[in-house]
């Protein structure tokens, strides 16, 4: 290879990203940072003082698109778009942020660096590869008069940047982690939770089994225990709004002309000779695929034309839960696990005695066989709420999908015939079977989703707008119930939550709720469910949770704590009762309600079947004496009598052989912990204001 060659091989090694613990494609020039002395109309957000207009993040975005389909090979969806751009956001905030800081610090990185980097003993690894001749082996002859040919000083001035970035970093790096060790004690026990394991016999008292009555607890000893443990009811301040949401949804015109689209794709289809399957590609929001299914996979309203349909016949345009479907029917195969449609009235026996509820069920199952409507007497008497609103229709279904008691009378029925009642752990349930299949049927699908168009969009955000208008004029309360609008109050949220409970993910909005006063109304913000105009409803104030808003908690822990001091004394008995017998079933002499059980592999970190994770339990199997029974041991759930039956040894060997690899792996935990954390504070330093709301819709 000529050396022009292997200089322009280099090319894309010099666009370095910034992997590990830092952020995706940092830029850490001054240039990166556009600083406005006005706040125009095109700024999307500001970094402290620094602005971001609006082209700068819709270059940005579109970058970060490009490398994810070049990546990932699929193209982002439009409805993921939106928490693409939050994404993107971030890692343009957590960009400069970096790019501040470095700049704070005086990391540079000086020519003398560059070229010892390039040129010293040791060049970086992604340079050497193209330069390694037969044998092997890094020719560094080669190597050096590339670099130093004038006709690669455009490309060598390109890697030389990549090398500055790089030692930007590494310095930054060094910085930060220049405070974290990880001693010996910390790898010895990775390596025993990875390798350590155990079997162990046990008998578990639960305090679960503990009267109450036993556990008496006095409102001073729940005082006392509140103001000894005070912080642990410590609350930030919060805040609490009034919203109201305009959800993106589509309207009826929307379903409607998507109706009409693919009534329009029908008529072309039937007229052309392309396949099927090429109208897919085309038009459906799912890729194509050719499934043979049975009926309990099909959408109901399809069936009924399915099963009058002809091989090559195209059924639709039909309404499912899916969007508007055209189904090609390609035709069908016999299947030896065949589906029954059913109905059935069910008669709950968890309102009323068992017999009395056999007794309705009888009463209904006899006017049913003189003559009564089955759909008619399920809407009025049946207990199943999703079925009788349907007449009891339950659909189509296969086997496995219902209790085996339902199962065996619908699969042995005769269709039509109004059946006995039979009973399952649900009550007494009536059925009647309505029809059966031993098909299933193959077909192609063209889907289109119901959407909410750009008209549609504009129109919900348009009212959205207007609304926040005159709620800021006038009053938010009433402007909302002139026009019918639900208000509705947010649960109390903190400043550092991201998402607000009922409307999802929207730091904007917490911060309008933090930076703003009670009885402030909002701009329209967006949210994943639409848009939403919010007014400040209540300021919560820092401080403690009162005692009497705690109290009953602190109770039902006091209480817990009584009856796990209670199974201690319980097992200090079956201890005795036990000594040092391996049976420990002998303590059930003691308490009859104990949990005997025998456990293989448990490792430090393991979850104790029937008892959950408890590391008390855990540290006695990894510490205490093979074959001995324990004394009683306090739990977080109960207490013990535990017996070691076996542990594997410590193994030195393979600790040395693991322990440069353990410390690595600790070290990088701790190192990516800390950057986040790092970085979360570089936040707090600087005021971070995100205006994309007002841009994207």
């Amino acid at each position: 290879m000529g050396m022009m060659a292997k200089m322009r091989s280099l090319a894309p090694w010099f666009i370095i990203t910034v992997g590990g613990l830092f952020v995706l494609f940092m830029v850490f020039s001054d240039a990166s940072v556009n600083k406005l002395a006005t706040r125009g109309n095109d700024v999307v957000g500001y970094i402290g003082d620094d602005g971001i207009t609006y082209k700068e993040f819709s270059a940005f975005v579109e970058k970060m698109r490009e490398q994810q389909v070049k990546r990932s090979g699929k193209e982002i969806p439009a409805d993921q778009m939106d928490a693409f751009r939050n994404q993107v956001w971030e890692t343009m905030v957590n960009q400069r942020l970096i790019a501040k800081k470095i700049k704070d610090l005086g990391f540079t990185v000086t020519d003398d660096e560059i070229k010892d980097a390039l040129l010293g003993a040791n060049p970086p690894a992604e340079l050497q590869k193209s330069f390694i001749d037969s044998t092997g082996k890094f020719n560094r002859e080669a190597y050096l008069a590339a670099m130093m040919d004038p006709k690669n000083k455009k490309i060598v001035l390109q890697i030389e940047a990549g090398i500055r970035q790089e030692l930007i970093q590494k310095k930054l790096q060094d910085y930060l982690n220049a405070t974290i060790l990880v001693s010996d004690s910390d790898v010895k026990r990775e390596f025993e939770k990875q390798n350590l394991k155990a079997s162990a016999d046990f008998a578990f008292v639960n305090y679960r089994f503990i009267d109450d009555s036993l556990a008496n607890v006095t409102e001073n000893e729940e005082k006392d225990y509140y103001n000894k443990n005070i912080d642990d009811y410590k609350v930030e301040e919060q805040r609490k709004i009034k919203y109201v949401l305009f959800k993106k949804q589509a309207s009826a015109d929307d379903s409607l002309a998507i109706e009409k689209n693919l009534k329009e794709i029908l008529k072309d289809l039937k007229k052309d000779t392309s396949s099927f399957k090429t109208y897919v590609k085309i038009y459906s929001d799912k890729p194509y695929s050719r499934d043979t299914l049975s009926l309990d996979k099909i959408p109901e309203k399809i069936i009924p034309l399915l099963q009058k349909s002809k091989i090559g016949d195209v059924i639709g345009p039909v309404l499912t839960r899916e969007g508007y479907l055209l189904v090609k029917y390609d035709g069908k195969i016999r299947t030896k696990n065949p589906v029954v449609k059913a109905s059935h009235i069910l008669i709950s026996n968890r309102t009323m005695s068992d017999s009395k509820a056999k007794a309705k069920a009888y009463k209904i199952y006899k006017k049913l066989k003189n003559g009564a409507d089955f759909s008619l007497m399920a809407m009025k008497e049946s207990d199943d709420p999703g079925s009788k609103i349907k007449g009891g229709d339950l659909g189509w279904f296969g086997k496995g999908q219902m209790v085996p008691a339902f199962e065996k009378a619908s699969f042995r029925g005769r269709i039509g015939v109004v059946q006995k009642p039979i009973k399952t752990r649900y009550g007494y349930h009536i059925i009647k079977v309505t029809n059966k299949s031993k098909y299933k049927y193959i077909i192609e699908e063209l889907i289109n989703k119901i959407e909410p168009s750009g008209i549609t969009i504009d129109k919900i955000n348009g009212a959205a707008s207007d609304f926040s208008y005159l709620a800021k004029k006038n009053d938010f309360t009433s402007e909302a119930n002139l026009v019918k609008y639900k208000i509705i109050e947010s649960k109390p949220f903190k400043e550092n939550d991201i998402a607000i409970s009922g409307l999802g993910v929207s730091k904007p909005l917490v911060k309008f709720a933090f930076e703003n006063s009670v009885g402030d109304v909002s701009d329209v913000y967006k949210v994943p469910s639409g848009y939403v105009v919010a007014m400040v409803s209540e300021v919560i104030p820092a401080g403690h949770k009162p005692f009497d808003k705690v109290k009953n908690q602190i109770k039902y822990k006091l209480v817990n704590q009584k009856k796990v001091a209670v199974t201690f004394e319980i097992a200090k008995k079956m201890k005795v009762k036990i000594g040092d017998n391996p049976n420990l079933s002998l303590a059930a002499k003691i308490f009859p309600r104990v949990k005997v059980s025998h456990m293989e592999n448990i490792t430090p970190v393991s979850t104790i079947a029937g008892v959950g994770r408890d590391y008390i339990f855990n540290d006695y199997v990894m510490t205490g004496e093979i074959g001995k029974v324990s004394n009683a041991i306090k739990g977080k759930r109960g207490s013990y009598i535990i017996r070691i039956t076996n542990r594997t040894k410590f193994d030195s060997t393979a600790f040395a052989i693991q322990k440069n690899s353990l410390r690595n792996y600790l070290m990088q935990q701790q190192q990516t912990a800390y950057f986040r954390n790092w970085l979360e504070s570089l936040k707090k330093e600087v005021n971070v204001v995100d205006l994309r709301y007002k841009f994207y819709k």
